[in-house]
């Protein structure tokens, strides 16, 4: 699995743009908006990291067709993002 602790320094208006292009049709970052389903998962900046690089492969059986972030710098400006938007 990939490492945050390796990841490059976020930028959180490349972030804001990777969440609207290709997280917002299905997620928000709305305070109180919910979520659709209700994983066992503690969502933080090691968990995140490591399933925005392979979704399918992160929770098995996912209907989800997001196929993840290849590169370190998008996971590390998406991250940043959604710390910025949900502070």
């Amino acid at each position: 699995m990939a490492s945050f602790s390796g990841a490059p320094p976020g930028n959180p208006a490349a972030g804001e743009k990777i969440f609207k292009t290709k997280c917002a049709q299905c997620h928000t970052v709305d305070k109180g908006a919910g979520h659709k389903q209700n994983m066992a998962v503690i969502w933080e900046e090691n968990t995140l990291y490591d399933y925005l690089l392979n979704p399918k492969k992160y929770i098995p059986g996912t209907k989800m067709v997001f196929p993840g972030l290849k590169k370190p710098q998008e996971r590390a400006d998406l991250i940043a993002y959604l710390k910025n938007a949900t502070a």
